[in-house]
């Protein structure tokens, strides 16, 4: 077993699922933007993919479910699929890396090693798409918050939307799962070659046995 693949597997893994818990903290939380307005100092607006809240200075909050899906904005339906798919995608990704660690001990034969191999590389694809799925809802309601808030069209006065701490939850998310992604794949491409010696030792001593016979044959 390589100590090295080892580690990167379990430094994977870890990364991995501390990034798919940062990605469902990123889908349920409300701040995904902020608004405070100057007439009201005392209060604070939140919007999120699943509600809207509303924050007193001191230390209240009130929050509230969208009352129809078919009310939503087009660019909140597009966050909730494309982050329910990337928590979907995640969690898939880490079942299907967990069976192919070295450090669980299955499917020990030679083409028992291939398929943890398979499953190993797989996972880590599916870490790197669960990555990008995460990182395009929030870089697009990023995009929308600053086009609104440097928009000429609108007076000074009107009250713009900011960035809240989901961004840049998501943000961290989405790069997290790539890197685990990768990790998960150069761990498996450094413990790919270990096996070809002995597989090379194993034809040389059947070849050796072989001309033995021939040449006792012979004799």
């Amino acid at each position: 077993m390589d100590t090295c693949a080892c580690a990167l597997e379990l430094l994977g893994m870890l990364v991995y699922v501390g990034a798919w818990l940062c990605a469902l903290a990123t889908t349920i939380l409300p701040q995904w933007l902020t608004m405070s307005t100057a007439l009201l100092p005392v209060e604070s607006y939140e919007l999120g993919l699943w509600e809207t809240c509303v924050v007193q200075a001191f230390g209240g909050m009130e929050c509230r479910a969208y009352d129809s899906l078919l009310g939503l904005s087009r660019d909140l339906k597009l966050a909730r699929v494309l982050m329910c798919a990337a928590l979907s995608v995640g969690m898939l990704g880490i079942l299907v890396a967990i069976p192919g660690l070295n450090l669980v001990h299955s499917c020990k034969e030679d083409s028992g090693q291939q398929t943890k191999r398979i499953l190993t590389i797989t996972g880590g694809v599916l870490g790197m798409v669960s990555g990008v799925l995460c990182l395009i809802p929030v870089s697009y309601m990023a995009h929308l918050a600053v086009i609104n808030f440097f928009d000429d069209k609108l007076p000074d006065v009107v009250p713009r939307w900011e960035f809240g701490h989901a961004l840049f939850c998501g943000w961290v998310a989405g790069f997290l799962l790539i890197v685990a992604g990768l990790i998960l794949v150069s761990s498996r491409s450094c413990s790919q070659v270990e096996p070809q010696p002995v597989l090379q030792r194993r034809y040389q001593v059947m070849g050796t046995g072989a001309n033995f016979r021939k040449r006792s044959e012979y004799v």
